[in-house]
């Protein structure tokens, strides 16, 4: 059934004309994804087909609830889902089931979309890779062998190969925009503190967010109205005509591979082309911002977790354990004297950028490495996941809103930074980015 395909604003719209069922519809994604344990950590059929039959009353009723009434989305295994075990990728919460869902899943609920499952990730959310021998790890959708991206790795895969019309993950460090890049999609990190993470197992509450990932921009936009409860944003006329975008020199392009550098540079060229105004330069409080990373993340995350792994540590994927327990080290004094620097360092930042509509860098600096050797070489993924999460992160270290788009060049993307809080902004001129590059 090739409507699996479509993007999910394109099914939507045929739904409300009548030319689509849901019910079909989630009967070809469950047939799909049936025995794909590789992706999905668990389907949800019983759930997913009463969703559908609710949402084919509503649309023949004219009584849909959005444009994604009846839209099929896949679940990274971190939203609580109420009877259905959520376990975050760890064998330490295996057979966690709770009892509710998680807040952002009530309300996409409530607004249409169908629950088709819960899709693998990275143990704990805390990998870029999408890496995890505890649980499964998700084929790379473009080119097998190499890394999904993570750790929204499932979600990414789910909707790359047609198990699943759109997918909502999350993103601490670059968790939804670089399994969407190395599966040539786009996926969209909204602001921390935006949408509700009530019912979502956590890394760093300071830092974690939820986004979609999709087929296009339009889809991210969609999805996040969605899960917000809100009406979708008016994405029309969106033009880079007159727009400034700043491209970030320096540290994302040091160390940065050939591939993904060049279709950066050829996109930002089609960008150009279009009409945006396109300038360089670096930018001197990023380097100061993005080594305060260290003292920020880790300590944050094995404090939320250091009771739980210490119980039973040999249940965890040992690079893993490791990145958690370097958190153990970090003094509280430099940990508060670290969000003091980097609240200077985000002030200097919005200065900055201030007149300028979008600020661009690669995705990823790398390519998705090879699978197989991440799994028998600690010291190659330590130095990869780093590599990988460098640029993303950025995003996260300013509290920015980031879009990534596939730029052609395969498993390269482009992301646009936004202003905090600046996601309808950001899809817009997403939408315009997108027919530019194609």
């Amino acid at each position: 059934m090739l409507e699996r395909f479509w993007s999910a604003a394109t099914q939507g719209q045929a739904m409300a004309e009548g030319r689509l069922d849901p019910v079909d519809m989630v009967e070809a994604y469950l047939d799909a994804a049936e025995g794909r344990t590789d992706v999905y950590a668990r389907l949800t059929p019983e759930r997913a087909r009463a969703e559908a039959m609710a949402a084919r009353t509503r649309l023949r009723g004219g009584l849909a609830r959005g444009p994604l009434e009846g839209i099929a989305l896949s679940w990274k295994d971190l939203f609580d889902t109420a009877g259905i075990a959520t376990e975050a990728g760890s064998q330490l919460l295996a057979g966690r089931v709770p009892g509710t869902d998680a807040e952002v899943l009530q309300t996409a609920t409530l607004m249409g979309t169908l629950c088709l499952g819960k899709t693998h990730m990275t143990e704990l959310a805390f990998s870029g890779l999408g890496i995890n021998p505890m649980t499964a790890t998700p084929p790379n959708a473009v080119t097998a062998g190499l890394a999904p991206g993570g750790s929204s790795s499932g979600a990414a895969v789910s909707v790359k190969l047609g198990l699943a019309a759109a997918a909502v993950g999350s993103d601490t460090g670059g968790s939804v925009r670089i399994p969407a890049a190395w599966n040539d999609l786009v996926g969209l990190k909204t602001t921390a503190g935006r949408v509700s993470t009530r019912g979502v197992v956590p890394l760093c509450k300071r830092f974690d967010t939820v986004g979609p990932l999709a087929r296009t921009v339009e889809d991210c936009a969609l999805v996040l109205a969605a899960i917000e409860g809100r009406a979708a944003p008016d994405l029309r006329e969106a033009t880079l005509a007159g727009t400034r975008l700043l491209v970030l020199d320096g540290l994302p392009f040091a160390s940065a591979r050939e591939a993904p550098v060049r279709g950066f540079e050829a996109a930002v060229k089609r960008l150009e082309k279009a009409g945006a105004r396109i300038e360089r330069r670096a930018l001197p409080m990023v380097g100061p911002a993005m080594d305060l990373s260290g003292i920020l993340f880790a300590p944050e995350a094995y404090g939320l977790w250091a009771e739980v792994i210490e119980a039973a540590p040999e249940k965890m994927y040992p690079v893993i354990l490791q990145r958690f327990r370097g958190g153990a080290d970090i003094g509280a004094a430099d940990y508060v004297k670290a969000w003091d620097d980097l609240a200077r360092y985000r002030a200097e930042w919005q200065a900055a950028v201030a007149g300028y509509d979008a600020v661009l860098v690669p995705t990823a600096p790398i390519l998705p490495p090879d699978a197989a050797r991440l799994l028998t070489d600690p010291t190659y993924f330590a130095a990869e996941n780093l590599l990988a999460l460098r640029n993303t992160r950025i995003g996260n270290i300013f509290g920015l809103c980031v879009l990534t788009l596939p730029t052609g060049e395969p498993m390269c993307g482009i992301s646009l930074m936004g202003k905090p809080m600046g996601e309808e902004a950001l899809c817009r001129l997403g939408l315009a980015a997108e027919a530019a590059l194609g």
